[in-house]
C-alpha cells in the first residue's frame, strides 16, 4: 500500500519523526513564549542556552563531575544559573526600551555561545548515552522508535497541553 506514492511504512515513519522534532520545537518555542510574556525580551539566545545545557550533562558526564545529583538534573540548573546571570547583567537594561534591542543583544549572546562551544567540540553531534530508564526501543508495526523519543512527545504533550484557566 502506497501514500501519496511513497510505502506506507517510509511514510508513518516520516510522519512519526515529524511528530518527536515537533515536539522538540513546541517545548523550545513555549520556552521562547514564557519568557517573552514575562520579560518582553524576545531571548533569541533560548536555542543557544539549550544547547549549553546539553554540554554542561555532556561534559559533566564524559569528565565524570556528577554535581551532587548527576548531570542530567545538574544541567538545567546550571544553565538557569546561566540565564539568571545573563539577565542581571544585560537583560534588565533593556526593560521598557523597543524590544529589538533584546533582539538584537541575545543574538550576539548566541553567536558568541555557539561560537564557544563549535571552537571547543567542532560542528559534528557529540555522542551522549540514553538514560537507562529511557532506554530501548517500542516496535510501533511500521517502525521502531526509540522510547526517549516517545518519552520526548509525551513529555510535550503533558507540558504544552492547554490548561484551564
Amino acid at each position: 500500500m502506497e501514500i501519496f506514492g511513497i510505502p506506507h511504512q517510509a511514510f508513518l515513519g516520516q510522519l512519526m519523526l515529524g511528530l518527536v522534532n515537533g515536539a522538540f520545537y513546541a517545548m523550545l518555542s513555549l520556552g521562547l513564549a514564557v519568557i517573552f510574556g514575562l520579560l518582553d525580551i524576545v531571548n533569541f539566545a533560548h536555542g543557544a542556552l539549550y544547547m549549553v545545557g546539553a554540554f554542561f550533562a555532556y561534559i559533566m558526564l564524559d569528565t565524570g563531575r556528577q554535581l551532587l545529583v548527576g548531570p542530567r538534573p545538574a544541567a538545567p540548573l546550571l544553565v538557569g544559573v546561566l540565564g539568571v546571570v545573563i539577565e542581571r547583567l544585560f537583560l534588565k537594561r533593556l526593560y521598557g526600551l523597543d524590544p529589538l534591542y533584546g533582539l538584537l543583544l541575545t543574538f550576539g549572546l548566541s553567536l558568541i555561545l555557539e561560537g564557544v562551544f563549535r571552537e571547543r567540540y567542532g560542528v559534528s553531534g557529540q555522542s551522549y548515552p540514553v538514560p537507562e530508564l529511557l532506554a530501548g526501543a517500542t516496535n510501533l508495526g511500521f517502525m521502531v522508535l526509540p522510547n526517549y523519543r516517545a518519552f520526548v512527545v509525551v513529555a510535550s504533550l503533558v507540558v504544552c497541553w492547554p490548561r484551564g484557566s
